[in-house]
């Protein structure tokens, strides 16, 4: 159907053709005067089937319904916008963003000038990025799974609360992620009972990884009878030469109290110093004699060892720096003195409660979240 157009529409015409963009010329009984080129792409069709027609023979049923909604709008509003689609001529339909402007002739006639923008590729990126979301998320899951298995495997390796004789062993363990570096190990035997904390670098799933391989290095040696400074040696030659990984390094503090329930074999390497009790409430404390293990072949002395004679009532209590190395609000850390102050103070209580006001203590003093595992293991002697 041949269609008469405005003076303006027959002027613009040349300028409408160069535009990438798909554009459509209606008048207010909502026939087409024109389309160009881009349009034509867009429809898969020759203008020839367009012009002359209106706009419920490119749309129909609930789309031309939506469509007549969205022209109410340019009316009222002179200008509008939304995502729409392009129906082709073999099926496909084109996603576009569809521009809307109702304009008036010098004369007073009113058309509607749209433009169709094809965001073809940008619902392709969407798409892929939705895509490559949802793959992420799934991973994210497999990945929460493994680290909640991971989770229980890792407390499987934390110390456990037990009496032994007249010996009673109160622990605690807490990462600072889902899982940690550290690990404990409460170990009674028949004739000794062996206690330690181990401490390995960084936090996450490969220091996780690495505890977990010398906890079980460290239980086998100890079911071989090795006592606490032969232990030191044995774990940081495993480590330097079986593991060897460049700026991997671990920390131990070791103990076994022999049968008698009143003497203590004590060995350390590079592990904050342990506590030794009296039951006066004074605070000795036991240096390590090695350096931080799993760097260097001799970080173990040929005596690393120190035994000590305990009296009924002392306590020992071994730890994890991540109950030193807290803040305050005025950036002044806890530190080894500012710990051994909280165990004379708390040294009267019966000892499940001297651990939980330790803790207790601990976290009250930090002005941020801890940020490292933290790991306890207090031992009374009756």
């Amino acid at each position: 159907m041949k269609v008469e157009k405005p003076d303006w529409l027959e002027q613009m015409e040349g300028i409408l053709e160069t535009l990438n963009e798909g554009v459509l010329i209606a008048d207010d009984c909502q026939r087409v005067l024109f389309i160009n080129e881009s349009m034509e792409i867009l429809l898969g069709a020759s203008r020839s089937t367009v012009v002359g027609k209106t706009s419920d023979a490119i749309y129909s049923g609930n789309d031309y319904e939506y469509l007549q909604q969205q022209r109410e709008r340019a009316k009222l509003q002179g200008f509008h916008r939304f995502e729409f689609f392009v129906p082709r001529s073999d099926g496909a339909r084109v996603p576009v963003i569809v521009s809307a402007r109702e304009v008036e002739d010098p004369e007073g006639r009113m058309f509607a000038v749209v433009t169709f923008t094809d965001i073809t590729d940008q619902k392709k990126a969407e798409q892929s990025l939705r895509d490559a979301n949802l793959q992420l998320q799934q991973r994210a899951e497999e990945i929460q799974r493994d680290l909640v298995l991971a989770a229980r495997v890792q407390q499987s390796l934390a110390p456990r609360t037990l009496e032994w004789g007249r010996a009673i062993v109160e622990t605690y363990y807490k990462p600072v992620l889902s899982i940690g570096g550290d690990f404990g190990l409460v170990s009674p035997h028949e004739k000794h009972l062996d206690l330690l904390i181990c401490d390995v670098s960084g936090h996450g799933i490969s220091s996780a990884l690495l505890a977990n391989r010398i906890y079980t290095e460290t239980v086998s040696l100890l079911r071989g009878g090795a006592h606490p400074g032969k232990l030191l040696h044995r774990l940081n030659e495993f480590v330097v030469k079986q593991i060897g990984i460049s700026g991997f390094m671990f920390t131990m503090g070791a103990a076994r109290l022999d049968h008698t329930g009143l003497q203590l074999t004590y060995a350390a390497g590079g592990h904050p110093p342990a506590f030794w009790i009296p039951s006066s409430g004074d605070v000795h404390m036991l240096e390590p004699r090695a350096t931080i293990l799993g760097a260097i072949e001799d970080a173990v002395p040929e005596e690393a060892i120190d035994v000590y004679d305990l009296a009924p009532g002392d306590r020992v209590m071994i730890y994890s720096d991540g109950l030193t190395e807290v803040w305050d609000a005025q950036g002044e850390m806890l530190g080894i003195e500012g710990l051994a102050a909280l165990a004379k103070r708390t040294a009267k209580l019966p000892i499940s409660a001297m651990r939980e006001a330790i803790i207790h203590e601990v976290v009250s003093f930090s002005a941020t979240p801890v940020h490292d595992d933290m790991s306890l293991v207090l031992l009374e002697v009756g």
